[in-house]
């Protein structure tokens, strides 16, 4: 099973984060399948590459809560959830 999950990049104390596709056995610091986004929780400023992530979503990938709500706060969330209604019907 694929997740989508923050990989933590960065110098200590100045934390970036990458959001990446990668398998559900694999640690935080795991090899990945793809990277597909970007936070920065001091800058405030996130990327997504849409057409990656909604790829990885019609493979039944899911994004984990913190990925979520992320995505909520920048308004990607639309088209990820109906995505994921058109995949459940």
């Amino acid at each position: 099973m694929v997740k989508h999950r923050l990989k933590r990049c960065g110098k200590k104390q100045r934390a970036v984060y990458r959001i990446v596709a990668i398998d559900v056995r694999s640690r935080r610091g795991g090899r990945d399948l793809r990277k597909v986004g970007f936070f920065d929780p001091i800058k405030n400023q996130t990327y997504f590459n849409i057409p990656v992530i909604l790829y990885f979503l019609e493979q039944v990938a899911q994004p984990t809560g913190t990925v979520q709500d992320i995505s909520k706060k920048s308004g990607v969330s639309l088209e990820l959830s109906s995505t994921q209604q058109t995949k459940v019907n």
